[in-house]
Formats: C-alpha cells, structure tokens, sequence
C-alpha cells in the first residue's frame, strides 16, 4: 500500500470518524451538565459556529481538488476554529463548572481537526509549500478530478446529520425554552 493511500485511510476513516464521535461527546457532556441553565443558548452559538467553521474545510476536502487556494482555507479556517474555541471555553468557564471529562473531550476537539489538516498537508506538500513561493500555487476552487465514492460521502453527511447537526440544533432550542 503507498504512502498516500495510509494518509488517506487515516484521514478519511479514523481522524475524521474519531472527531464526529468527539463532537456527539461533547454534546452529551453539554447535556449532563444542563448548560440551558447556566450558559444556555449563547453557548449554543459558540457550538454551532465552531461547527460551521469546520464544515467549510471539511466539505472543501470532499468536494474539491487539493490545492494551495484549498490548504489556505483550511488554515484560516483552523485559526478561526482556535479563536471561537477559545471564546467558547472562556466564556462557559466563568459561568458553568466544565468538568475533566468535557475537558478531556475539549483537548480530542482541538487535535484532531489539526491532525486532519497536516494529513492533508502531507498528501498536498507541493502545493503548501508553494504558499511560501516554492513552486507555483495554485488557488482555484475547482471539483475533484477524481471524486470520492459517493456512499462514503453519503455516509459522512449522514452521520453528522444525526451526530452533530441535529444534537447541536436540539441544544440551542433547549437553551432558547429555558431562556
């Protein structure tokens, strides 16, 4: 098996699984800690923006060709993920006991969306080291040339439908009956 086929494998079938699982975790630590009573809806924000700051390197790794337009995103994206979850963190701390459990969660949420992006990176060196001018980039926003399978994507659509979407939703709504 080569190389990229192993960075893919782990990519697509245990870093990204793993962080799914993750997040559903996390919702289950939101619930058992009644967060509708303490931060409520305005954490649930937080949660579904860091969700919605991930979807977009995520759906861009499903659907486009890997590139050095792609990996920028993906980094920007990342940064901007650190800053909500920061925000997130900060802000549930000072009014809710955020017990070792969810913290342990917390660290599982941070490490693996970076893991997906030096797997990506690794399967895509050329084109991220031609965001340092070593080789020419390219930025185009273009569909795969070689599409992944669509029961896989189906799949990965599906389970964070029931993972990570809808959890999410319910906990905002929560959040919003108790306010």
């Amino acid at each position: 098996m080569q190389t990229a086929e192993v960075l893919r494998n782990l990519l697509m079938y245990f870093v990204l699984p793993l962080w799914l699982a993750a997040g559903f975790a996390d919702y289950l630590c939101h619930r058992a800690a009644h967060i509708e009573h303490t931060t409520g809806w305005k954490e649930s924000l937080l949660h579904l923006l860091q969700f919605g700051e991930m979807a977009v390197p995520i759906l861009a790794a499903l659907f486009l060709e890997i590139n050095a337009g792609v990996i920028l995103l993906m980094i920007l994206c990342f940064i901007l993920h650190e800053a909500t979850a920061y925000w997130d963190v900060r802000y549930a701390t000072s009014r809710r006991d955020v017990a070792p459990v969810e913290q342990h969660v917390h660290s599982f949420l941070e490490i693996l969306p970076l893991t997906g992006l030096l797997l990506v990176v690794a399967l895509h060196w050329e084109q991220f080291i031609s965001l340092f001018g070593f080789g020419p980039a390219r930025f185009d926003f273009l569909p795969k040339s070689d599409p992944l399978p669509w029961n896989y994507i189906l799949t990965v659509m599906g389970l964070t439908l029931l993972f990570e979407v809808l959890p999410y939703l319910e906990e905002l709504v929560r959040g919003l009956r108790q306010r």
